[in-house]
């Protein structure tokens, strides 16, 4: 059967409404290339708080969040209308703190409600919410980047979750002159506010004239990149970059009228664009229900994500493909769980990595299985500094791995470099710049004002660029071989952790002026449990276990045997015990590798891998 024949027999999509691909192409004499939507951006609302006022006027009973809590773990749910009170109350409290505009709202904790309130009450502060990553305060030992970014943006108030839980990281910082607020218990030595006593603020005038000085470019919050090349920065959010971007995302893929209210059950982390933008905010704007799932795609935690899965039936989810290989593990089993899922679902989305194949091909004959039709996968693409996402795959498409094509509003800039693409950006989405660090901003865009976001790509197709592009990993991390072959650290880590599913969670890349390119796993402990057949198994066990070494082995060669040439070709590889170290700078707050720290804190183990007698820890393909 040809490919044609095989694609008519194949279920069709779900249908989905999604934006024309109407894409303006600019082919400059240099071989730069510029993409641009023809089709104009649609009108969007001055500040994000507006949203809620909206549908606090709309729909006051409508839930917008729920949270598990309570010794029963049961749902908590908080209505627009509530919502807008509660919110009203705390921006009266934060104004009778007589603060300086300007001054930002440090969250030191993870996703709650009350983190989701208080964040909505700064901005009608006209303060800037600025989330920061609990693992700066829970997991770091010298909380270094803790206390670097409070100097940087000096905040003047601070939220925990839980004193006792952030007394150390609390210790840790210089706050005099910062208002601490607490949700459920202070600590003990250091003075804080309950939010509860902030919530119950009598409202005043205040609000509503501090909500009419909101503009366009006030700054709505603060968020953190990674730091992957050093200490993070203080990326500016305008209520308009988020605005804006929150409308190119409903404008790709709008809501069918008449069709379920949106429903998202989410659990990635507000202090990352991801989280607290691309998740959040196109909720709040189209007046859809959030569910804050407490679970995580991680050993043990996944177990949150399932029970909630069967009682909210989303319309709308994301995961990384680590998230969705639990899950269709899970689903396999599970008939009434696959019903819950697929029940409302339109999209299916994934971030983070590309999605692996096999993975896609078991999603899809769950979806068919329970359905009768296939669920599409989207993904974007952007970074902090762009609200996130600039792009999308906003069409059917069955190849994972695009980022798709630019949204209305966006112009996106290709300029030649070697055998891809660096990609650039410009649109309202854009940030002006890093929070107290001009000598950075002036270097972050170029001659024409697009943003260089130091990201590589290519098209599927040079002569059809309505097929989408292909994310080619970034710029800088690409080395040569002692062959003088370039090597695409992003494309080809991404394939080999791909290749080498279920048991590689994560990847280092060498080969740096080396003669040929060397991999450093991180073992995906869950997997390879189960492969072993011990659940009780330690990173020890699976790493010298024969069943993993195996597997990764022949999923490398695999790998290998579709290869091209020598700059995608794996000749040796090694499983690491040693998970990768935030306070090394190998692990982003976000979860994303830093190549050149791992690589420089591990030298050890480089050198192993490319012994010329490779001990027995190395495997050579």
């Amino acid at each position: 059967m040809d490919g044609d024949a095989a694609m008519l027999t194949r279920p069709a999509f779900r249908k989905v409404d999604w934006l024309a691909r109407d894409i303006a192409v600019e082919r400059r004499a240099d071989g730069t290339v510029v993409l641009k939507s023809r089709i104009p951006l649609q009108a969007y609302a001055t500040h994000i708080p507006a949203s809620l006022a909206k549908w606090a006027d709309e729909a006051p009973e409508r839930i917008w969040l729920a949270q598990r809590g309570g010794p029963e773990r049961q749902w908590r749910k908080v209505s627009y209308g509530e919502a807008k009170r509660t919110v009203d109350a705390l921006t009266q409290g934060l104004l009778d703190l007589g603060l300086d505009e300007g001054r930002p709202v440090a969250i030191l904790s993870g996703n709650s409600i009350e983190h989701a309130l208080l964040t909505q009450a700064a901005m009608q502060a006209r303060l800037p919410a600025a989330p920061v990553s609990p693992a700066y305060s829970l997991m770091s030992q010298d909380h270094l980047k803790l206390k670097y970014l409070f100097n940087l943006i000096k905040p003047a108030v601070v939220m925990v979750q839980d004193g006792p839980t952030f007394e150390k990281a609390l210790r840790a910082i210089d706050l005099t002159g910062i208002t601490v607020i607490h949700v459920l218990r202070p600590c003990d030595g250091i003075a804080s506010v309950s939010f509860a006593e902030l919530a119950a603020t009598p409202v005043t005038p205040a609000v509503e004239q501090s909500i009419a000085k909101i503009t366009p470019k006030t700054v709505g919050k603060l968020l953190f990149t990674s730091g992957s090349t050093g200490m993070p920065k203080a990326v500016i959010n305008t209520q308009e970059m988020m605005c804006a971007n929150a409308a190119m995302m409903t404008q790709v893929r709008p809501r069918e009228p008449g069709g379920p209210i949106s429903t998202v059950l989410d659990w990635m982390p507000w202090n990352h664009t991801m989280g607290g933008n691309a998740a959040f905010n196109p909720v709040l704007v189209d007046g859809g229900t959030l569910y804050i799932d407490d679970g995580r795609p991680m050993p043990g935690q996944f177990e949150e994500t399932i029970k909630n899965l069967h009682e909210v039936s989303p319309t709308y989810y994301a995961n990384v493909p680590a998230g969705y290989a639990a899950l269709a593990a899970a689903m396999e089993k599970d008939e009434a769980l696959c019903r819950s899922f697929f029940k409302n679902l339109s999209i299916m989305a994934y971030g983070g990595a590309r999605l692996p194949d096999d993975l896609y091909d078991r999603m899809q004959a769950l979806a068919v299985k329970t359905t009768g039709e296939r669920v599409v996968f989207y993904t974007g693409w952007g970074s902090t500094e762009t609200a996130p996402t600039s792009t999308g795959t906003y069409w059917d498409t069955e190849r994972v791995g695009l980022i798709g094509l630019p949204f209305p509003g966006v112009e996106l800039k290709m300029v030649p470099c070697g055998s891809k693409y660096e990609l650039r950006l410009r649109g309202v989405n854009v940030t002006p710049g890093y929070f107290g660090q001009p000598d950075l901003t002036a270097k972050m865009f170029d001659e024409e004002g697009f943003y260089c976001i130091g990201d590589a790509g290519v098209f599927v197709d040079p002569e059809d660029p309505l097929q989408g592009i292909i994310f080619a990993g970034r710029v800088v991390e690409d080395f040569k071989l002692t062959t003088g072959t370039f090597v695409h650290v992003g494309s080809l880590r991404t394939d080999a952790i791909a290749a080498a599913t279920p048991v590689v969670h994560d990847a280092l890349v060498a080969g740096q002026d080396r003669c040929s390119i060397g991999l450093l796993c991180w073992p995906d402990l869950h997997a390879c449990r189960q492969l072993v057949g011990n659940a009780n198994a330690t990173y020890e066990d699976v790493i010298r276990h024969p069943a993993v070494i195996d597997c990764l082995k022949k999923g490398l060669q695999a790998h290998n045997a579709s290869a091209t040439g020598s700059s995608m070709r794996i000749a040796r590889a090694m499983l690491m015990v040693e998970p990768p170290s935030i306070d090394g700078n190998e692990l982003t707050d976000k979860g994303y590798i830093n190549q050149r720290a791992g690589l420089e804190r591990r030298a050890d183990l480089v050198e192993k891998l490319y012994a010329d007698a490779p001990c027995d820890e190395v495997i050579v393909l």
